[in-house]
């Protein structure tokens, strides 16, 4: 009897593993609280690696030696499992490559209202020459202080911003600078006034009024609490949904979602519609940017630039000097090419 309950026990295991280790092959990465936790798959290497040790300390007692070291079987399989796809996503790199004649750079930053200074937020601008910054949690008027900063550091930038009510709560806004050199933006009316948008928090598209130019999505999907779980959903659909077939888009912001979370979201290819994420192409999409109370490799990579395949990525950087600024978020800036 203990013998079958002990393969019991060992199969549930195996089955809670493989779960965490592929959670779209299973359809529970969008379940709460599921979701939660394999939003730190480095967190999940640790703790079943700390079961492994803890299975292979309990095989020296020779009536539970069986099954103590199919744990450890279980347990070593999956931590060699999710350190692959880790490494597979990229665990870091510290640099940019020198920005070409036709390069653009993109930075987001979840600023987390006033918790950032507007000075701070240019300065790091301006020092990664941003074409593109996405700021969620930005009020329009601290991102015309980030332009007025950034203009008197010699680089301007035109601010534009969606918004949901005026109660004061700066997730309820998200900015977005353009630099003037990508020709004149408009925020279409549509997401200003929240008619096409994400559920609870705003994302702002900006489209260039000429037609020349990429669409660029300013992007914020509520968090995955369990009571906006339903919304966070819609809103990763929603933002898929805007990379279509052959067109021309960026999106940059808070998706409080890893690449887990958008396992079922990609088309054709694509990480979330026919949008790439540049990041974990570029060696940085295991490198968490939120909590900054966590060390990188610990934390959730939930801030994402995605681009159409009218971009090729050919860098990223995660700031990780930037723990003690004020936001939870780090800044993640990517360096895109023209495909053609």
């Amino acid at each position: 009897m203990l013998r079958v309950l002990g393969v019991l026990v060992a199969a549930a295991c195996a089955l809670v593993a493989a779960a965490l280790t592929w959670p779209d092959i299973f359809r529970v990465e969008h379940i709460y609280p599921i979701a939660q936790l394999i939003a730190f798959r480095a967190a999940i290497v640790l703790g079943i690696a700390v079961v492994a040790v803890v299975a292979l300390l309990l095989a020296l007692i020779r009536p539970i030696r069986l099954f103590a070291l199919s744990l450890a079987v279980i347990a070593g399989l999956a931590v060699a499992a999710n350190a692959a796809i880790l490494v597979s996503r990229g665990t870091g790199t510290d640099t940019l490559p020198e920005k070409t004649g036709d390069a653009i750079r993109v930075m987001t930053w979840n600023t987390a209202g006033e918790a950032t200074t507007p000075t701070s937020v240019a300065q790091i601008a301006v020092a990664m020459d941003a074409d593109i910054v996405t700021l969620p949690e930005t009020t329009i008027e601290t991102g015309e202080a980030v332009a007025i900063a950034m203009r008197e550091l010699g680089h301007p930038m035109w601010a534009h911003h969606a918004e949901f009510g005026e109660n004061g709560w700066d997730a309820r806004s998200t900015t977005l600078l353009i630099s003037p050199d990508l020709g004149d933006y408009a925020v279409i009316q549509s997401s200003v006034e929240g008619t096409t948008n994400t559920s609870t928090v705003p994302s702002a598209v900006a489209m260039p009024v000429d037609g020349k130019g990429p669409i660029v999505v300013a992007a914020h999907a509520v968090a995955p609490r369990q009571e906006y779980m339903s919304h966070w959903q819609s809103d990763l659909q929603w933002l898929a949904d805007q990379c279509g077939a052959g067109a021309d888009v960026i999106l940059a912001g808070d998706f409080n979602a890893t690449l887990d979370h958008m396992a079922r979201l990609g088309v054709d290819g694509g990480t979330l519609g026919h949008c790439h994420d540049v990041a974990s192409e570029t060696g940085n999409g295991a490198v968490g940017t939120w909590p900054t109370s966590l060390p990188g490799l610990m934390g959730a990579p939930i801030d994402h630039v995605m681009a159409s395949e009218a971009w090729r990525p050919t860098g990223s950087i995660v700031l990780r000097s930037l723990d003690g600024s004020g936001s939870d978020h780090r800044p993640l800036i990517v360096q895109l090419e023209p495909a053609r």
